[in-house]
């Protein structure tokens, strides 16, 4: 086993720490931001809404159960950087197809261990998350500190453009369900996982996604039952055309849906403000109270912007909120038959407490009050790799 190289992590507000490479070796830069998982590492680095955003784990043991096509959320990794307290080079699973080292090498992705993370953690908490530089290149702290100064904010950036599809494609045929025709569910990529395709799938609706920048003519062809905004990397303040795409899905009456950043685009379609939070969510623990039934969702979450909870009257209603900060977690609207949430039931790896959402959205397009179930569980439990699935 090659030794690793020496690397280093530099933070534009002059913090600089050592370390050893992890992946390929070279240089890298985005937001610093951090994960509290404890495992669905490889999820988390092909989730397209990391994009333009170095990862830093809490968790301290990662790559200990290798890597594997079936565990990943797209074709390739998203995030532009990983930062890790220990890396598992000599990993056991008997489903691995290879180490999270190859893994990462193969697709390019810069990474650091050896750092501590909780202290890193706590900075960000206390400053807010900010941009960094990682390199096994350069590794004169002032020249880092300075490339980390240049890298552009998230404020203000429009990222869906880099990792939506190219073309329309099916995800899954039209057909039938218990005798009736399959839902058709229309959904603009934004960065839109596969989880959430399989989880519309195994509700036996067919699915066709479409590329973010589809005119509403062209989406309406399809002659969808729904409409679903996904999820997805950047500022929705940068994105006008999407926006202008969700006025004209909400001026149409067909039922909608949208899931983080699509959660935002309808909301500011709807005239509602999103700001840019100061640290944001992104982990697969965080309590969110169901203000509907009063039961408390463990979620997956993974943002750093939020909908501003001002001047609702008459446009939306708050239905899940977020009980470490009291941030708005899911909207009900009330000017047309729609609703989103700000984090990911499709959750994969889990927890699963809201994938009864897939649910009601496909009652919604049925003509159907989405009535919350008294416990949340859902009608199809979606294929998952993940070992801890």
């Amino acid at each position: 086993m090659p030794t690793p190289l020496p690397a280093k992590l530099a933070l534009e507000d002059g913090t600089v720490v050592e370390g050893q490479s992890v992946g390929a070796a070279g240089e890298t830069a985005g937001e610093l931001c951090f994960n509290t998982s404890m495992s669905g590492y490889q999820e988390i680095l092909t989730d397209p809404s990391y994009s333009g955003q170095v990862m830093l784990m809490t968790y301290p043991h990662i790559g200990n159960y290798g890597a594997f096509e079936e565990a990943t959320e797209a074709d390739r990794p998203h995030v532009a950087g990983l930062v890790v307290r220990q890396f598992s080079r000599d990993p056991s699973n008997s489903a691995m197809e290879e180490t999270l080292a190859a893994y990462m090498e193969r697709h390019g992705l810069v990474g650091i261990s050896g750092v501590d993370t909780r202290k890193l953690v706590r900075h960000i908490r206390e400053k807010g998350v900010m941009n960094c530089v990682i390199s096994t290149e350069d590794l004169d702290d002032a020249s880092l500190v300075a490339k980390a100064k240049a890298v552009p904010s998230m404020a203000g950036l429009e990222l869906a453009s880099r990792v939506t599809t190219g073309e329309p494609y099916d995800f899954a045929p039209s057909g039938e369900r218990d005798g009736q025709p399959s839902r058709r569910v229309a959904v603009l990529d934004y960065g839109v996982k596969r989880n959430i395709l399989r989880s519309f799938a195994h509700l036996g609706c067919a699915v066709r996604v479409f590329p973010a920048g589809t005119p509403f003519d062209d989406v309406m062809a399809w002659e969808p039952d729904g409409i679903f905004f996904s999820n997805g990397p950047g500022d929705p303040r940068a994105m006008p055309e999407a926006v202008e795409l969700a006025r004209q899905v909400i001026a149409s009456g067909t039922p909608t849906f949208g899931i983080c950043l699509g959660h935002q685009l309808m909301a500011l379609a709807e005239g509602l403000e999103v700001y840019k939070m100061k640290v944001g969510h992104r982990g697969a623990n965080h309590p969110v109270l169901n203000l509907t039934t009063g039961h408390v969702e463990i979620s997956t979450q993974n943002h750093g912007f939020a909908v501003q909870e001002a001047d609702l009257d008459g446009v939306a209603e708050v239905d899940h909120r977020n009980l470490n900060d009291q941030t708005v977690e899911g909207l009900k609207f009330l000017r047309f038959p729609g609703f989103s949430v700000q984090y990911h039931p499709e959750a994969c790896p889990g927890p699963h407490d809201s994938r009864y959402l897939f649910d009601q959205f496909v009652a919604l397009m049925d003509g159907q009050a989405p009535a919350p179930p008294a416990v949340p569980e859902p009608s199809a439990d979606p294929v998952e790799a993940s070992p801890d699935a």
